[in-house]
């Protein structure tokens, strides 16, 4: 393995790190600014009703997006272990 495979293979795992953290990322991203946004406009300041709406958000999420992240992976994992056996 040379550094130009080397490369590549980082370069596509770093594009499969970002395509499976992005969405949940940001869905927790726009249901933490929409909740600080409600307590600022509210004065309320109970540090719960930050984090257990955010978490019910992200689990759900987790379960919408669990079938793309299994795909995503399992094509690179697949695409990895692909360039392996033609190594050698």
């Amino acid at each position: 393995m040379n550094s130009v495979d080397f490369i590549e293979v980082s370069r596509e795992g770093l594009i499969v790190m970002l395509k499976i953290g992005s969405p949940i990322m940001l869905i927790a991203l726009i249901t933490g600014l929409s909740i600080s946004l409600i307590q600022a406009l509210t004065q309320i300041q109970e540090m719960t009703l930050a984090f257990v709406p955010k978490i019910l958000v992200i689990f759900a999420s987790l379960m919408l997006f669990l079938p793309f992240m299994m795909t995503t992976l399992t094509n690179f994992t697949q695409r990895l272990f692909d360039r392996i056996v033609s190594l050698s």
